[in-house]
């Protein structure tokens, strides 16, 4: 059998290969970036063919590169399984940074005080995940997002989504004359959230007067609740602010197109310690899914832009 280059080597090319870059390879690999350069440059040497494409800001596989890449990258998944199989570890939960910072970390305590044996790391990630090469062991996604293969994927809830702002700013509105006063948080990460929520709410009646957009929800919920404009949240990214007054949601909310999705790879999943999170996970989820559907209305008396019926969160 002939002998394999050094793995060293295999290592650093599938990195850069998959990052297309070799700066993001050599933050991934924690070494410098001469490092993963020269080991590119003797594999490259030591197989007789050139592998990457150097451009300005990137690399990019070439034909032989690329089929090398890939059948490195099944390789290395391999091998991460086949040792995580031998290992006692912390369990990883994966999620946004927005459900991180705006759900997850201000209930994680009571899982902590339900479950102290169970040792939980957290991950913020976005978008597509492999969760063998990230060590990730459950993560929570919405429905838009690819889902990867070997994983158990249960559906925890439809999202409802909803317009909230600051309650001095919603009195604003209400007393304005201005027909086009609302100014609108997005958020890159969702532009069309808006048009998806009048679309859903039955094309209620909403003057523009700008439009803004921040790169996570938890930026434009809290530029919302300092009274910067309004934005449509996900209402389980805005329901402590909602129970506390920080926030108010003049139309109510409505069920969205997205579902919020429980993600757990299928070779954790009979863990005690895993199963005892998705439960928890699971009820909490489903009691914020309670509180959206259930609507406080105004008290009589007060003004407001909606008519009879339309519920206050």
């Amino acid at each position: 059998m002939a002998r394999l280059p050094s793995l060293n080597a295999l290592r650093a090319f599938e990195c850069a290969a998959r990052q297309r870059s070799i700066t993001r390879a050599a933050e991934e690999l924690c070494v410098t970036h001469g490092a993963v350069s020269r080991l590119v440059q003797q594999l490259e040497a030591e197989l007789k063919a050139p592998l990457l494409r150097r451009l300005p800001r990137s690399v990019e596989p070439t034909a032989e590169g690329a089929r090398l890449a890939e059948a490195l990258g099944t390789a290395f998944s391999f091998m991460h399984r086949g040792v995580a199989e031998f290992r006692e570890r912390p369990l990883t939960l994966a999620c946004s940074s927005s459900i991180m910072s705006r759900w997850l970390i201000p209930r994680l305590a009571g899982f902590r005080q339900l479950h102290p044996e169970v040792e939980l790391r957290l991950s913020v990630s976005h978008g597509a995940i492999d969760f063998v090469r990230e060590d990730i062991d459950v993560a929570l996604r919405n429905s838009s997002v690819p889902r990867p293969a070997d994983i158990v994927a249960r559906p925890l809830a439809q999202e409802h989504i909803g317009l909230v702002c600051a309650p001095d700013y919603l009195c604003a509105q209400e007393a304005s004359s201005d027909a086009r006063s609302w100014r609108i948080l997005e958020t890159s990460s969702r532009p069309d959230a808006l048009a998806q929520w009048r679309q859903a709410a039955g094309e209620p009646t909403l003057g523009i007067a700008g439009q803004e957009s921040f790169a996570h929800f938890f930026l434009a919920i809290q530029a919302s609740a300092c009274g910067f404009g309004a934005t449509v949240a996900p209402h389980m990214l805005v329901e402590d602010d909602l129970a506390s007054g920080k926030l108010v949601a003049p139309f109510g909310f409505v069920p969205g197109t997205r579902e919020l999705q429980l993600w757990i790879r299928r070779g954790v999943a009979q863990r005690p310690g895993v199963q005892a999170l998705s439960r928890w996970l699971e009820a909490e989820v489903a009691s914020s899914l309670s509180a959206a559907v259930t609507p406080t209305h105004r008290k009589a008396g007060q003004n407001s832009l909606v008519g009879e019926g339309a519920g206050m969160v």
